[in-house]
C-alpha cells in the first residue's frame, strides 16, 4: 500500500548549500537535495535504482516544464498547494549517489519567507516528498520500487544529511541549537510589518 512518505528530521548536519542573489534581486541557491544508499535521518534508505529513475522522471517532467515547484514545510498532502509554493527547481544533476539542484526562490508570500530566513543565515532545509511504501531492513526503512517522487519542500530541519540552505557556508552546528526561535521572530517580524499581526501590552 502506498503512502505518503515525507523526510523531515533533524540530523544535525552542517550547511554546505550556497546562496547568491542576482541583479534582479532573484535569490538563487545551489546544493545538494538528495542522497541514494545512504541511511538518512528518518532512518530511510532509497536504493540507487529507484531514486535514479524517479529523479530522471521528475527532471523529464518537472524540471523541464519549469513547473518542479515546492512549498514552504511540507503538508500532509500528496498535491502541491498554489498558496504556498515558495521556490522552484531549475536544474539537477548527480554527484555520485547525491543529488544536486539550483533552485530560485519565489517571490510569492511562502517565498518570501524563504528569502529573509537565508538572507539572515538561518538554516532552511530542503527535503522529498512523495508517495511509496516501505520495508524494515535490519536497522533501515527500505524505501520500495513503487516510490514516486512528487517534490521537493523547504522545512526547518531536513532528513537528507547537509540538505540545508544558507547565504554563508559553514556556519557550524551553533546555528542549530535553537532554529525554530529565529524563525518565528523572523516570519513574526515579516508579518508584523505587513500589518497582519497583533501585539499585546
Amino acid at each position: 500500500m502506498a503512502n505518503l512518505i515525507v523526510e523531515h528530521t533533524n540530523d544535525g548536519s552542517s550547511l554546505l548549500m550556497e546562496s547568491k542573489i542576482m541583479a534582479n534581486g532573484t535569490v538563487m541557491i545551489s546544493g545538494k537535495i538528495h542522497e541514494a544508499e545512504r541511511i538518512n535521518g528518518n532512518r530511510r534508505n532509497y536504493p540507487y535504482d529507484t531514486l535514479r529513475r524517479e529523479m530522471d522522471n521528475y527532471i523529464n517532467e518537472s524540471v523541464r516544464a519549469n513547473r518542479a515547484m515546492g512549498e514552504l514545510d511540507h503538508p500532509e498532502s500528496a498535491i502541491i498547494n498554489l498558496n504556498n509554493v515558495s521556490h522552484i527547481i531549475k536544474n539537477i544533476w548527480w554527484k555520485d549517489k547525491e543529488v544536486w539542484a539550483d533552485i530560485e526562490l519565489l517571490n510569492t508570500p511562502a517565498g518570501r519567507i524563504a528569502m529573509e530566513l537565508v538572507k539572515k543565515n538561518i538554516p532552511v532545509g530542503i527535503s522529498a516528498r512523495g508517495m511509496g511504501s516501505v520495508q524494515q531492513i535490519g536497522e533501515a526503512v527500505e524505501v520500495q520500487d513503487d516510490y514516486s517522487l512528487l517534490c521537493f519542500d523547504l522545512v526547518s530541519v531536513p532528513s537528507t544529511p547537509a540538505a540545508y540552505l544558507s547565504l554563508k557556508e559553514g556556519l557550524g552546528h551553533d546555528s542549530l541549537l535553537n532554529p525554530y526561535g529565529k524563525i518565528n521572530s523572523v516570519i513574526t517580524d515579516i508579518l508584523c510589518g505587513k500589518g497582519f499581526c497583533s501585539c499585546q501590552v
